[in-house]
């Protein structure tokens, strides 16, 4: 079951990474194009960003931390029913 829940968590911070990833690039590549007169959806970045990129970010964030307090938690486990403390 842990290992499970593991590589579910894994897959979906992989998925959210690059949701992060492409809103950054968009955010580029929007930037770039506002400097160059030339829309690119810098304003559509703006609305998406408090409703999809702030929560995604969080959620990255969180996913990372409970992945190495798992992970952390599970070798201190190991550990510690081997007797190797």
């Amino acid at each position: 079951m842990k290992a499970r829940l593991l590589q579910w968590l894994n897959v979906a911070l992989m998925v959210d990474l690059f949701l992060v990833l492409f809103s950054f690039l968009w955010l580029a590549v929007a930037v770039t194009g506002r400097a160059a007169n030339v829309p690119l959806g810098l304003e559509l970045w703006y609305k998406l960003w408090e409703p999809v990129f702030t929560p995604a970010l969080g959620i990255l964030m969180a996913g990372a931390l409970l992945s190495g307090v798992i992970s952390w938690v599970t070798k201190w486990w190991h550990e510690r029913s081997t007797g190797n403390l």
